[in-house]
């Protein structure tokens, strides 16, 4: 029997797909478009989701196919006004291995996860659509569209924001929308623009915007729709896109070509009353849809992915017991909440300085967009016994440390894989090391430079428990094995 089917191919589902599949679990991915999307979609990779694709095994494919620093050209009522780069000076530090976001549309990032998927020996079934579902305590069946059936363990649904599960399950989307497209949306070729900057035109008659890809000749058009005699928003096309580049830009020497991935968008603001209905949860825009300010929808889904991928596959192993799945929930239903806010924020801030010379799409920039500060202190998985400035729930930072021949590492090389990691900090904590369960490995620190202790806030020696999404779930001083056993005890291992 399939363990465990997830519905919906997008970055959401496919991280998850990866995720459970390094851990031996079955899993089917189901989706019901007949081929793979070619839009481009969302177009950034914030640091956190490159540290988890990294853990992934795709770090260095990502750095090969994206850019990470691209200028922001801007212009008003036609006549260039300044240039910035958010990410300007921004560099890897022994912290932080990605400082800055990764630009890259969303579809290659879709086709790395599929390869990497793949190479777990699990491939995605297209043109397999779910039309509906039955549970019980043992189970799910999922029903398909061209009558066939699949019982597993556990469903999750990634299926977007009008998800067929989500809707199934009764569970209710709570917000607000504006029926009305704010936004037209397309992949073109341009030509006359030199595609080493996002260029954004803003006056008063809304915003245009072309942002290139690196290796093609494609870029990514936004912006306020055309109307027309009645006021009412103009379909996208390629002729629409002609005529809003000239009224924005004034340039007869732009040309746009070859349009695909015809698109509006509309301002939704939305989020599940809950994430979990017995044996199905709910993930990404199934689960929270948001404005695009930030370009935080494909961030947070992969990030959903992540938190819940672990704790599945540590159920479904025995690692841990049932009631690890509430904690999917608890602790991801408030970043939703924040992210909702924060994007709700940025949006009006840059749909008001749209009339303001010299704005720019970075005035959306509200809150850490980086992901790095997102934490879960509040979780009941965070056991926090030192109090430093680094605490349980926190992201657990990188840093140069020895390696297990003693060479140069760093802590994520540790931390890779899906297994606790626990940090002895010092002579005082080798004691607490020994006799420890199998899925977790144990890393003595003497940490002569202070390093370690300098990204974790640590003072002497001292036990830091890392959970397998890179998460500390436990702070103690050195001598506290039985705490680290009890942490362990308490997830509820069969």
């Amino acid at each position: 029997m399939t363990t465990v089917v997830i519905a919906g191919a997008g970055p959401t589902g496919l991280t998850l797909a990866c995720g459970l599949a390094r851990q031996g679990v079955a899993v089917r991915v189901i989706d019901r478009a007949p081929e793979f999307p070619t839009g481009s979609r969302g177009k950034t990779l914030n640091p956190r989701s490159l540290e988890v694709l990294a853990d992934l095994g795709l770090g260095e494919r990502l750095a090969a196919a994206g850019r990470t620093h691209l200028p922001f050209r801007k212009y008003f009522d036609g006549e260039f006004v300044n240039e910035t780069e958010p990410f300007a000076g921004v560099r890897p530090t022994a912290t932080t291995p990605y400082a800055a976001s990764l630009w890259l549309p969303q579809t290659r990032v879709e086709r790395l996860l599929r390869e990497r998927l793949a190479e777990h020996g699990v491939r995605v079934e297209r043109a397999t659509e779910l039309v509906d579902l039955r549970q019980d305590g043992a189970g799910v069946e999922v029903r398909l569209a061209d009558g066939g059936r699949i019982a597993a363990e556990y469903l999750v649904a990634c299926d977007g924001g009008r998800s067929t599960v989500r809707k199934l399950l009764g569970i209710p989307f709570v917000g607000d929308g504006d029926p009305e497209p704010v936004m037209v949306c397309g992949d073109v070729e341009v030509e006359g623009l030199d595609p080493a900057a996002w260029h954004q035109w803003f006056g008063p008659r809304g915003a245009f915007m072309l942002c290139p890809f690196p290796g093609t000749r494609r870029w990514q058009l936004q912006a306020s729709p055309e109307t027309d005699a009645d006021g009412r928003p103009v379909a996208p096309s390629l002729e629409s896109f002609r005529r809003l580049a000239a009224l924005h830009t004034g340039r007869a020497d732009l040309g746009l070509d070859n349009a695909t991935w015809l698109s509006t968008w509309r301002v939704n603001v939305r989020m599940a009353e809950r994430y979990r209905e017995g044996r199905v949860f709910l993930a990404g825009d199934c689960a929270h849809v948001h404005p695009t300010a930030g370009g935080l929808g494909m961030n947070t889904g992969i990030q959903d992915a992540w938190n819940l991928a672990w704790k599945l596959g540590h159920v479904l192993r025995g690692l841990a017991g049932p009631a690890l799945l509430d904690t999917y929930q608890e602790e991801r239903l408030p970043i939703a909440a924040w992210t909702l806010d924060v994007t709700s924020a940025g949006m009006a801030a840059v749909t008001a300085g749209i009339s303001t010379p010299g704005i720019g799409v970075e005035v959306g920039r509200v809150g850490d967009l980086t992901g790095l500060a997102l934490a879960y202190r509040w979780s009941s998985l965070a056991d926090d016994r030192l109090a430093g400035p680094v605490r349980a729930g926190d992201r657990a930072p990188d840093s140069p440390c020895p390696g297990p021949d003693g060479g140069p590492a760093r802590l994520f090389e540790h931390f890779a894989g899906d297994h606790f990691t626990l940090l002895g900090l010092g002579p005082g904590a080798l004691p607490a090391l020994a006799g420890l369960p199998v899925r977790v490995r144990t890393v003595p620190l003497e940490d002569p430079d202070g390093a370690v202790r300098r990204a974790y806030g640590v003072i002497g020696d001292a036990l830091v428990l890392v959970r397998p999404d890179n998460h500390i779930a436990l702070t103690a001083p050195p001598g506290a094995r039985d705490a680290v056993l009890g942490y362990l005890v308490g997830l509820g291992a069969r």
